[in-house]
């Protein structure tokens, strides 16, 4: 008899965002993001951090700039934009799986690269202009979106 605690298919995908969002080297925040085709096959992962070439020591993580430093917005590629650019095979009509919601930059990328669904499990910055505009987007680029709410809270990786 097949065992009967297996995760779901999205809450695969969305592990495996999760578990890519820890490579990122932000102290802050870390996002990852799993893009899956209609075959539930993966075709893109990705997670934020800095540019190819640039150096993590050489780029601020701040959040708030200072008389010397800017912070890391204008430097750092999301992790659904790397997703979009690590992938090699058209994105038409497949799902995003990134833990927090896009925001106005990713969802045009998102939109552009042909993506139908995005799957999401935080959404704290909802009030925002940002993610207004990327729910604005989407509604009319037909881009559905849902947040995941997972049964299993919790999925132990142990390497043995």
């Amino acid at each position: 008899m097949k065992r009967k605690d297996y995760i779901t298919w999205d809450e695969y995908f969305m592990g495996i965002a999760l578990l890519s969002s820890k490579r990122s080297k932000d102290p802050n925040t870390q996002v990852g993001a799993c893009i899956v085709n209609a075959s539930n096959k993966i075709v893109g992962i990705g997670y934020n951090g800095f540019p190819i070439g640039c150096s993590d020591e050489d780029l601020p993580w701040e959040r708030t700039a200072d008389e010397t430093n800017l912070t890391k917005y204008p430097y750092v590629v999301h992790a659904e934009a790397n997703a979009i650019l690590n992938s090699t095979k058209d994105l038409h009509g497949s799902r995003i799986y990134v833990d927090l919601f896009p925001c106005n930059e990713c969802a045009k990328l998102i939109i552009q690269s042909g993506i139908a669904e995005v799957v999401y499990l935080s959404d704290k910055y909802k009030d925002t202009d940002s993610v207004k505009a990327s729910r604005k987007m989407f509604r009319l680029a037909g881009v559905k979106e849902r947040q995941l709410i997972v049964k299993n809270k919790k999925v132990i990786l142990e390497y043995d």
